[in-house]
């Protein structure tokens, strides 16, 4: 054997220990190799990853309410331009939302029109004014067609990558967050082995929204109407009223109403993390820390000085929480007490940590994978992909002689390399994934007839067996290249925008693709050098 032949079976051998290693090597949690075949066998399973449709569990599809963060975008212009309006002495009679991508400003002082047109064009750049039809001196503000798809897609990345971060902070196995593919506004949550998925939904339909508002009024009222009769009917200037569930509550009474300031001092995009904590006032309790950020501390820090003795609500999601008197100074730390439970207080801080959600959610749809359907998947697809191979193996062997054996060597060594593979780089296996292992020994298949029957012609051509076998790789090489890379470049685009199954199918058929293409020319050529170096001078190559 020549030295460019050994370097070629050493580098071979490196790669098939590099596949033992990544199929049955180090678990995980247990930097170990394995010194018996069921320690083997555990890492196995440790290391190949199961998808939905294998190991069972929950599938959900998810609609996210775009049109509430449009609304949202909405309301903000209507309270931002009445304040510029009133700051700058405009008269109008009435300013509100006509729909969600129109405002109507009416009645404006014919003497402010060109300010509020001016107003308009350099501050809320986004939207475009015009005439109202039918008002005297009114204005029509409609939002522009591009920012309103700016805003429709900047909703649905944030509420991916929201629930992304909650899903992720579950501590779940391989879970999947996707748009589905077949609307802008849906979103696919795949849990493995998640049989209920009652706490996620839970988690991920949280909006999440924080904020710190100084309480107006320190009457705590039972009804927001007895909250509105104690201020004849009309709330302050600038406040709101905002339900809640305080300590103070009377036993028995589920919900109490407070005046808070509209505006609050802190929101949830200015925190910079949250953890649960056991409460020191209630044993048995937990509360939930924050921490604000830099610029958020300097606003917080003057506010509560000058509030010392007063109350602070503490609002999540539209209620208060809690409203606790203002001791001393505070800049970058508070905390959310309430009835909380280890699990309760912890994912609060994971949903806050996440941000809040654009808009809210619906469920479109909700099913359950059970692990037995999981099981007979993984058992017909192991048999389907076995039955194949030893079909593919006898027919080799039966027409191409010893030659085949070549081929089934090649073949064995690229499943091994695909599954060695999958396992170190964490891809998901799937039923389509399964699919793709059967379809990539086909394609191996296909190489080696490719290479063996131009080794026929040029052996039939009168030429010695190893000129034959090399003109035969070379001649084949440019046409196995050419058919895995368009079957390369199409899996590559099922994985780009392709979904859960579909992404496992082509990751499948793109490793192995690229196994095959090694153990189809590489390999394959090796083993017949080697067999060409040991046969005699006239011997036939047995193909």
């Amino acid at each position: 054997m020549n030295s460019q032949l050994k370097w070629k079976f050493a580098f071979i051998l490196v790669v098939v220990l590099v596949c033992l290693f990544g199929v049955a090597g180090m678990k995980d949690n247990n930097p170990s190799f394995p010194t018996s075949w069921a320690q083997a066998k555990e890492n196995i399973a440790d290391r190949i990853k199961l998808g939905l449709d294998l190991r069972g569990g929950s599938h959900l599809v998810l609609q996210v309410q775009i049109d509430e963060a449009i609304g949202q975008r909405c309301d903000q212009t209507v309270d931002e331009l009445s304040k510029q309006l009133h700051t700058k002495n405009v008269g109008f009679g009435e300013i509100r939302r006509v729909d969600n991508t129109h405002i109507l400003l009416r009645a404006v002082d014919s003497a402010s029109s060109p300010a509020v047109r001016d107003l308009v064009g350099s501050q809320f750049t986004d939207w475009i004014m015009s005439p109202a039809a039918g008002e005297v001196n009114g204005y029509l503000l409609t939002l522009k067609p591009s920012i309103l798809a700016d805003l429709r897609r900047q909703t649905m990345d944030q509420s991916l990558e929201s629930i992304k971060k909650r899903i992720d902070a579950l501590g779940l196995s391989e879970p999947t967050v996707a748009f589905t593919g077949r609307s802008d506004d849906e979103i696919l949550v795949q849990l493995p082995g998640v049989g209920d998925p009652t706490r996620a939904k839970d988690v991920i339909q949280a909006g999440g929204q924080l904020a710190l508002q100084r309480v107006a009024d320190e009457q705590v009222y039972p009804s927001e109407a007895a909250a509105l009769a104690a201020h004849g009917g009309i709330l302050p200037l600038g406040t709101v009223v905002v339900p809640g569930k305080p300590e103070t509550a009377a036993p028995g009474q589920q919900q109490v109403w407070y005046i808070l300031d509209r505006a609050p001092i802190v929101t949830g995009q200015d925190l910079r993390g949250a953890s649960p904590s056991p409460s020191t006032e209630y044993p048995g309790r937990y509360e939930v820390i924050f921490h604000l950020s830099t610029a958020a501390a300097a606003r917080f820090g003057p506010f509560t000085e000058a509030n010392i003795g007063h109350k602070m609500a503490i609002v999540l999601d539209h209620q208060v929480y809690s409203d606790p008197v203002i001791q001393g100074k505070i800049e970058d730390q508070g905390q959310i007490t309430g009835n909380f439970s280890q699990e309760s207080a912890q994912d609060l801080a994971l949903v806050l940590k996440a941000g809040a959600l654009p808009a809210s959610i619906k469920y479109l749809e909700e099913r359950t994978v059970g692990p037995s359907l999981g099981a007979d998947s993984i058992r017909e697809g192991v048999r389907a992909s076995l039955g194949s191979l030893i079909v593919v193996m006898i027919f080799l062997v039966i027409y191409y002689r010893l030659s085949g054996v070549n081929a089934i060597v090649a073949l064995v060594l690229n499943l091994g390399i695909l599954i060695a593979f999958m396992a170190l780089l964490g891809a998901v296996l799937t039923l389509p994934g399964i699919a793709g292992v059967v379809l990539t020994i086909g394609m191996g298949v296909d190489s080696n007839v490719l290479v063996f029957e131009r080794i026929r012609e040029e052996l039939r051509g009168g030429k010695a067996s190893a000129p034959a076998v090399e003109t035969g790789f070379d001649r084949a090489f440019l046409t196995i290249i050419d058919t895995h890379v368009t079957t390369f470049v199409s899996a590559a685009f099922l994985l780009l925008f392709g979904t859960g199954p579909v992404q496992g199918f082509a990751i499948t058929l793109m490793i192995g693709l690229a196994a095959n293409v090694f153990t189809s020319i590489f390999v394959s050529r090796a083993i017949f050098d080697f067999h060409l170096s040991r046969m005699q001078r006239q011997e036939q190559l047995s193909i």
